[in-house]
């Protein structure tokens, strides 16, 4: 089964040249925490409401005139809408994400996939539960302990 065949099509985006003010209305209106950011139809990152608090106000910027370009996060994690959902799965496992881009082979933005879809839409519900072993699992920096175990 293909990425295509589960994902969600109908993808609320922001463009790059728009305000963190603008983001974070858009936000708040579709009660929603990230946006894809887009230049041109083309993915070039990804805001969330933790970037806008920690690289916006936590910085002192003014969220009226702050470009969403300068405080998004660049690399986003993506697939593309023809590779299996296996792949997805791993992908979101590997990087700890709930939800993932979906692009075209021209790289265009044309979709997402979350967990949900992979439990509910893919004949494979075990996907989600792959995936979201990984995403469950603390992200520890190398030397850091654990109950006095180096991880």
């Amino acid at each position: 089964m293909q990425v295509r065949e589960i994902m969600s099509r109908d993808v609320e985006c922001i463009q790059a040249d728009c305000t963190v003010q603008e983001a974070a209305e858009k936000m708040r209106s579709l009660d929603i925490g990230s946006l894809p950011v887009t230049e041109n139809n083309h993915l070039v990152g990804m805001i969330t409401d933790r970037d806008i608090v920690i690289r916006a106000v936590a910085e002192g910027c003014n969220p009226k005139t702050e470009m969403v370009r300068n405080v998004m996060t660049h690399d986003v994690a993506s697939c593309l809408e023809d590779q299996p959902i296996e792949d997805a799965a791993r992908i979101m496992k590997t990087r700890q994400l709930r939800r993932l881009t979906v692009l075209a082979p021209d790289h265009r933005l044309v979709g997402m996939i979350s967990l949900g879809d992979l439990a509910v839409d893919s004949r494979s519900p075990e996907l989600a539960g792959q995936a979201l072993e990984g995403i469950s699992q603390p992200a520890m920096p190398r030397g850091v302990a654990v109950l006095g175990t180096p991880y």
